[in-house]
Parts: structure tokens; C-alpha cells; sequence
């Protein structure tokens, strides 16, 4: 990529594409946390432990990221239905431009999580400030292998809301890895597909691409991929999809901000044109520029 067209309009060079470590070594090799604006020290985090909080995972390439406008979204959201206030969003990619800055590092994975220092568990009600956590790491991409995933019975609490209560994912990812799979995907007890552990995904008839739609997390890259298949002209549509259904596809695809990856497999069932799908879905992604913080 040339040059980024920025939050404000204006155009910033540098490459969305580069794939080279984050400049700073410290970065490459651990994340790097500021809380508000500065370095987290012992006390910002001992009160992340109270595991009350939300946050949103995002990529940046080149100083750019695509759909900022869908993680501010996501973070002022659940910032009123957890806290009762608002989020700043000006001061909020303030003091991203800034960690990214103070680390040199244009190409990052980052999770921004908002949190209180002052919310009180046996007063959850009493109005706290909340504070912005910035998690600046080595950039990421999920390689576009093909996986075989377990379909397991369950139901994320409010799901709508991606908070930090991630034990039951990562203990069902555990579950199925431990019988021979490369992660878990969420049914409910209609039967119906929701979501992967950390994932979303859609499915291919081989004409139109298949959104599940049931209680689950609906991730900023999820709506990227559907205003750029819309771009595209293809053929789209959201709908139950039961996990006893599944023979009418040929094809399945799993994603999130950290890369988008063929399934091969949904239990027994197997899929043989997952690659058709991914192909079309990246083209899609493609659709959506990079726009420079």
C-alpha cells in the first residue's frame, strides 16, 4: 500500500502489507502495556485482575488499520452497558498513536481493554472512571491452513459483548485439541452454529455464502467481509444453520482479525471447496482500505 488515508482524511504513507517484526525488539518479543496513555505499572494491573472489564483485538499495518470504526463501536458499547459512561473515542486513539509511537512499531497486534481500577465487585453499581489498557504485541496473521474443528455444546455470556470472561473458551479449545482437533465450535441447545472459540465463520453452497446466525459474538471483521461481498456483488445470506445440516455445503471458512482460514472439517463432516470460499472472502476483505491512525 502507498500512502493511508487517515481517521481524519488527511494521507499517510507506509505499508499495510509489510509483513517485517515490529520495530522495537521488546515488542517483538512480549507486549508492551500502557494504561492511559502511560507504561502499566503493578497497580493498573492488579486491578485488570477483577475480570470485569470488555476489549477489542485489532491489527495494524503500517500505522493503518481496517474497520477502526467497528472497534470504536464495539468499545464504547460495552463501555456504557458495563460501566454507565462514555468512552472518549479522540482520547482513545491518542493515546494508541502514542504507544505505537513510543514503541516504534507500525505494524502491531494491539488489544485495547477498558476497565476500572476503581469498580468495586461488592458495589458494582457505585460510578467509577474507566481506564483504557493498550496491548501492543508482534504483528500476527493466521497462517490459511485448513482445520478441523469440534462442534461442543455451548452458549458465551452476553455474547454480544466481547468481554474479558474467556476461561470456557480456551478450556473447550483445550477439549477439543485433546481429541485430536484444532479447536472447538459453539453449538446451542438448538442445535444451531454460532461461533468458533475466538472466531466467526460462514459456509459455501458452491452459489451463496452463509452467514450462521444464532447467540454469538458478531466479530468487526464478520462485517467487513459482508459489506465487501456486497461490493462484489455476491450472493449472500444470514440464516440458521443447524450443525445437522451441514451436508448441504461444500465449503466452510473461519476469521477474525488476525487472518482468515480454510476449515476442512466440522467434525465428521468434511468440506472440499473451502478454498473457493476463502478466496472470495479475501477478496472481499480486500475491499476495505487500511486507514492510518
Amino acid at each position: 500500500m502507498g500512502g493511508a488515508i487517515g481517521l481524519d482524511g488527511a494521507t499517510r504513507t507506509g505499508s499495510a502489507d509489510s509483513a517485517d517484526d515490529v520495530g522495537a525488539g521488546s515488542v517483538a518479543a512480549m507486549s508492551v502495556l500502557f494504561c492511559n496513555g502511560q507504561l502499566a505499572d503493578a497497580g493498573a494491573l492488579s486491578a485488570a485482575l477483577v475480570n470485569y472489564g470488555h476489549f477489542t483485538s485489532l491489527q495494524v499495518r503500517g500505522g493503518a488499520v481496517q474497520g477502526w470504526a467497528l472497534h470504536l463501536a464495539r468499545l464504547q458499547q460495552g463501555t456504557r452497558e458495563l460501566f454507565d459512561v462514555e468512552l472518549d473515542g479522540a482520547q482513545l486513539v491518542a493515546w494508541l498513536r502514542q504507544a505505537l509511537l513510543q514503541l516504534d512499531a507500525a505494524d502491531a497486534s494491539v488489544r485495547i481493554t477498558v476497565f476500572s481500577r476503581q469498580f468495586d465487585f461488592r458495589q458494582p453499581l457505585r460510578a467509577v472512571p474507566v481506564d483504557v489498557l493498550i496491548a501492543i504485541a508482534a504483528p500476527a496473521t493466521i497462517p490459511a491452513l485448513a482445520r478441523s474443528v469440534l462442534p461442543m455444546p455451548y452458549q458465551r455470556e452476553l455474547a454480544h459483548i466481547k468481554h474479558v470472561g474467556t476461561f470456557p473458551l480456551f478450556q473447550l479449545r483445550r477439549q477439543a485439541m485433546q481429541r485430536g482437533f484444532d479447536d472447538a465450535l459453539f453449538v446451542d441447545a438448538q442445535g444451531c452454529i454460532s461461533e468458533g472459540t475466538t472466531w466467526n465463520l460462514a459456509f459455501w453452497d458452491g452459489t451463496q455464502v452463509h452467514w450462521p446466525q444464532a447467540s454469538a459474538l458478531r466479530g468487526c471483521t464478520e462485517r467487513l467481509l459482508m459489506d465487501g461481498l456486497i461490493s462484489l456483488a455476491q450472493m449472500q445470506v444470514q440464516g440458521e444453520v443447524m450443525l445437522s445440516a451441514l451436508a448441504r455445503f461444500s465449503g466452510a471458512v473461519a476469521f477474525n482479525a488476525s487472518g482468515i482460514w480454510p476449515l476442512a472439517a466440522v467434525g465428521e463432516q468434511r468440506f472440499e471447496q473451502s478454498d473457493q470460499l476463502l478466496a472470495k472472502l479475501q477478496a472481499a476483505l480486500a475491499q476495505t482500505p487500511w486507514l492510518a491512525l
